[in-house]
């Protein structure tokens, strides 16, 4: 199959693509400093060092290791994770609107995790390992049924209709989950409300090592599957011609989307729209070749998530917005963008 795909980029191009990934590392690496030097106790930047170094004094190791390390680690590998998840789901639906939280994946997921911390506290390490498990479950079952509604035996899968019944179920699950919420305890409720707005609520290493997995298993998995991806773009037809096993790749390519989408949800409770900036932000910078643009898209996710939750820790102090808040201030208008250009 790979002889029927374009050549490589020339060198000039490719030049150009590694200087953008090597750019956008660089500006993780200035946001991750800034990071830690956010927040209601202010660490400057030559304290940050010492700490790192081990010369940090009690309270500040406390500070930076952790509460402020295992969170921006966290917000690194979620960006990372709805990123290329995001970009499965466009280049599946050949959609400019499909993401996990648009397709109702996102929703399926909270919702999982959510009946069970309702009722099964998370406090001990179990619990926490679990979580994703459930999220993965909860994200599989809301795919399902949003791809069973949307398919038709005359046209097949439509990208227009597949977006609209993905908004319709993620908003009836949406309010389960409010239904749920008002059946709780106050401090229950409060935790709830807080984590469907988005907050970050993992804070701690047991959360970065439940997540990691994931992550280390299926964004490179993706990545290796970038070819596929260029394929489908090129249509069904096309696809069926150059031998490629279609339905097969699908369910791959749309487990492996849904296994990233569901992991970070467990800890990041009701993020959207990270999967859809972040792809189209690759496209433009390096083009639709999957190869390139899957990385670029990790990193823009991470880098933006990593901004949002910086942001929302820092514009009120001592109190915090959270980030799902952040990044729909920044996604919504976005969205009605791209809406607005859809040809659908």
């Amino acid at each position: 199959m790979n002889r029927f795909l374009p050549l490589p980029p020339d060198k000039p191009r490719r030049s150009r693509d590694v200087s953008i990934l090597i750019l956008l590392a660089a500006l993780i690496v200035i946001l991750f400093l800034v990071s830690m030097n956010t927040g209601f106790m202010r660490l400057s930047p030559l304290e940050v060092l010492h700490t790192l170094s081990g010369n940090g004094t009690r309270q500040q190791q406390l500070i930076l290791f952790d509460f402020r390390l295992p969170r921006i680690v966290i917000s690194l590998l979620i960006g990372a994770g709805f990123a290329v998840a995001g970009s499965i789901l466009q280049g599946l639906s050949r959609n400019a609107l499909a993401e996990p939280s648009t397709l109702g994946i996102n929703a399926g997921a909270g919702f999982a995790v959510l009946i069970f911390i309702s009722f099964v506290p998370a406090t001990t390490a179990a619990p926490i390992f679990v979580l994703p498990l459930l999220a993965l479950a909860g994200a599989s079952l809301t795919a399902a049924l949003v791809y069973f509604l949307s398919y038709r035996r005359a046209d097949g899968l439509s990208p227009t209709r597949l977006i609209l019944i993905g908004i319709a179920v993620g908003a009836g699950i949406y309010a389960f989950q409010l239904i749920l919420s008002l059946r709780l305890d106050p401090q229950n409720y409060q935790f709830v409300a807080i984590w469907l707005a988005g907050k970050i609520w993992g804070g701690d290493w047991r959360f970065v090592l439940a997540l990691l997995p994931w992550i280390m298993i299926f964004v490179p998995f993706a990545c290796y599957k970038a070819r596929v991806l260029n394929v489908l773009n090129l249509g069904d037809e096309t696809s069926k011609g150059l031998g490629m096993p279609l339905e097969r790749e699908r369910l791959l390519l749309l487990a492996t989307a849904v296994a990233l989408a569901g992991a970070c949800v467990s800890v990041s409770g009701g993020i959207g729209f990270v999967g859809l900036i972040a792809p189209h932000l690759a496209r433009r910078l390096v083009g639709p070749r999957h190869q390139i643009m899957l990385p670029v898209a990790a990193l823009s996710g991470a880098l933006l998530l990593l901004t949002a939750d910086t942001i929302g820790r820092w514009i009120l102090q001592p109190a915090e917005i959270p980030t799902g808040i952040v990044v729909a201030i920044i996604g919504a208008p976005y969205f009605l963008y791209l809406l607005a250009k859809s040809k659908a």
